[in-house]
């Protein structure tokens, strides 16, 4: 087994990225997160909301909101529960959507897979570190349409 590689039921599940930039600008609909290969060189961008372009960079930087947001409640009943989360999978890129899934483990140990945006589970998970994986067939696919965007799309601000 290789460097970021998890095996699953199915066989590898993927190859372990990060989160490595948000981009954020608030006059428009398109938000971009861009996940970079842990050890590796490959990257790619992700198109996102802007309520969970805010929500990302929220939890990732530690800044709790006066009342608990949907990403917040979310991460409180898996704690009250007694279930924890163990990795974000994004394991299909169809027609230029992105498909995910949070695994979980319950209280009695027992994984499950819960269906999910890729934005949604990211806000979920970077509060708390959570690994990212990708499947090599959605990075190869990302690699060939990268949603119209360079690495650094020079009208948007970085907002690391």
């Amino acid at each position: 087994m290789g460097l970021g590689i998890v095996s699953g039921d199915a066989g590898t599940v993927g190859v372990r990225m990060e989160l490595s930039r948000i981009f954020i600008r608030e006059m428009t609909d398109m938000q971009v997160i861009e996940l970079a290969e842990v050890g590796g060189d490959r990257s790619f961008p992700i198109v996102i909301g802007l309520p969970e372009a805010f929500a990302i960079e929220r939890r990732l930087k530690g800044i709790r909101a006066a009342r608990p947001q949907t990403h917040d409640l979310l991460s409180s009943v898996m704690d009250a529960l007694g279930g924890r989360l163990v990795r974000i999978e994004i394991h299909t890129l169809d027609s230029g959507t992105f498909h995910a899934r949070i695994v979980a483990c319950r209280a009695d140990g027992e994984e499950v897979e819960i269906d999910s945006r890729p934005s949604d589970a990211i806000a979920v998970g970077v509060a708390e570190g959570v690994p990212i994986y990708v499947s090599e067939q959605v990075l190869a696919e990302a690699a060939k349409d990268p949603q119209g965007f360079s690495p650094s799309p020079p009208d948007f601000e970085d907002q690391e």
